[in-house]
């Protein structure tokens, strides 16, 4: 990562992902030399080695990213960016609202003003249905199919984990606990928007999330292909009259239907999407200043988020008074994932939603005991670092009451890493992101995505994500300002404040869990 003048270029390298737990690390007790000893570049150069060991790297310059702020903003450059398409629209997401008819009518737009655009949109089935045969996220992109039937697909995914009698007997409002299409992938021609949040109202206006945009073709092109390929193993979509759809499974999908032959479903995912993630390197490396490594976990066989985050947390070639923010909207972090936290020699911040801020706040029926559920987990996790003495400082995000005027959800999740500037600020439990003396620029390595990071993310659902290393100051104090922005609605709290009061959760709740876990499903 050198030059800003460089071409950009991608390369690949050869992985095989086998479940194996961290190393114990141990220490030297000669320190590791903060940046202004050793150069951020060969800090960032050590670590990137461990990552280029589990898939491809996309070498790229900062000032091709652009970090959104916030839903709003996020709306208004989706809806520009396909205004303006000429080629391709690709969309991966868990689903789109039903109401969203500004944003359909956009894309009918663009496919007006250009007979050689294509249009390929890939949701979740179980959740793109629910609704049926009530208005829904599948009646409203049919009427998409049949006024432009050569021009669009749609496709859905369905997890081969909800088969046979267990489907029939989960009630659809809670039956996305056994698995669903999760990837956000927003590509128009050369750009592509990695993000959380979904595409229905709520995301666009109170739901905070994370929103970057890449102005790359070799990473827009990338993604192209896991959404390409995860649609051909999904259904199709057909509107077969002006009133009515189905979805079939084509002949032509390389993979058997999920639901007749669920387990010849896995095997074949895992033989399409490997060539991505093993294919052979290109032959003219290139310099950048910022490099992007796409991260993919489609369940059972293939997972390298996992993998990369886990080595970020514990990786011997930062200097230990790094320090971590990691964030997620519903916090129930997969134990590999709790166990790297806890044992992360670097200072951290953990920020999720308050109650308050949760989706599920005062919903109805079994869902509504969500925040509850989280409340629980939250203090569980604050009893482990307290037992581990872990050097971990808990926060939750609350922007009003959800529900209420001018009420706001958190729906973030990821990981930024900030290397000290100088021995002077280098001190042992001290964050960056908690100095405001700190002269640091920012975050050097960001990880974002879909993901939660959770027993489900990582056992049920597919996800997809990146992270990011850069050497770019200018793109590292956007990510500080990024952090920033989020931390600015959190409070720090701690063991004590999640088990008094209203903050007490019942045995019903605990319960619930209990079953839950029991019938195969996951928070």
């Amino acid at each position: 990562m050198l030059s800003r003048q460089a071409p950009t270029s991608i390369r690949f390298c050869k992985c095989q992902y086998q479940w194996r737990p961290l190393r114990k690390r141990t220490f030297s007790s000669t320190p590791i030399s903060p940046p202004s000893q050793v150069s951020r570049a060969s800090v960032l150069g050590a670590t990137s080695s461990e990552l280029d060991r589990l898939g491809p790297r996309i070498d790229i310059q900062a000032d091709q990213i652009k970090i959104i702020k916030g839903p709003s903003e996020f709306y208004e450059a989706l809806k520009s960016k396909i205004r303006g398409a000429k080629r391709r629209i690709y969309l991966s997401t868990l689903y789109i609202g039903k109401s969203e008819h500004e944003l359909v009518s956009c894309i009918r737009e663009a496919l007006q003003k250009s007979q050689d655009l294509e249009v390929s949109i890939l949701t979740d089935a179980l959740r793109g249905t629910r609704e049926d045969p009530e208005p829904s996220c599948a009646s409203l992109l049919a009427a998409l199919k049949r006024e432009f039937p050569s021009q669009v697909e749609i496709r859905m995914y369905h997890t081969p984990n909800l088969t046979g009698i267990r489907k029939k007997l989960i009630p659809k409002r809670i039956n996305e606990g056994w698995g669903l299409q999760h990837m956000k992938l927003y590509g128009i021609d050369d750009e592509v928007i990695l993000s959380g949040a979904n595409l229905s109202s709520d995301y666009f206006t109170n739901r905070q999330d994370r929103y970057h945009v890449f102005s790359s073709k070799p990473v827009t092109d990338f993604f192209a292909r896991v959404h390409h390929t995860s649609c051909s193993v999904s259904f199709l979509l057909r509107a077969e009259t002006p009133t009515s759809h189905i979805l079939s499974w084509p002949s032509t999908n390389p993979a058997p239907s999920p639901l007749t032959s669920p387990a010849a479903h896995t095997r074949s995912i895992a033989s399409l999407f490997q060539p991505l993630l093993a294919s052979s390197p290109a032959p003219n490396p290139s310099q950048s200043n910022t490099s992007l490594y796409p991260v993919l976990s489609l369940p059972p066989s293939i997972n390298t988020e996992l993998p990369a985050l886990r080595s970020l947390l514990s990786s011997t070639h930062l200097p230990s008074q790094t320090s971590y923010l990691f964030t997620a909207g519903y916090f129930n972090p997969h134990p590999l994932v709790t166990a790297s936290l806890l044992s992360s020699p670097f200072h951290g911040t953990i920020l999720t939603a308050s109650p308050w801020a949760n989706g599920f706040y005062n919903s109805n029926g079994i869902s509504g005991m969500l925040p509850a559920a989280y409340t629980l987990l939250s203090r569980r996790f604050l009893v482990a670092v307290r037992r581990s003495r872990a050097s971990i400082t808990f926060h939750e995000w609350r922007r009003g009451t959800v529900g209420e005027q001018d009420g706001w959800t958190y729906h973030a999740k990821g990981l930024w890493i900030t290397l000290p500037t100088d021995a002077k600020e280098s001190i042992p439990g001290d964050s960056a992101l908690a100095n405001p003396n700190s002269t640091s620029p920012g975050p050097s390595i960001t990880l974002i995505g879909s993901s939660n990071y959770t027993k489900r993310s990582y056992g049920l659902d597919t996800e997809v994500g990146a992270v990011m290393m850069t050497t770019d100051e200018g793109l590292m104090q956007e990510l500080k300002t990024e952090e920033q922005a989020l931390m600015k609605y959190s409070k720090e709290v701690g063991e004590g404040d999640l088990q008094t009061g209203e903050r007490r959760v019942g045995l019903g709740v605990r319960i619930a869990l209990w079953i839950v876990g029991i019938v195969g499903g996951a928070l």
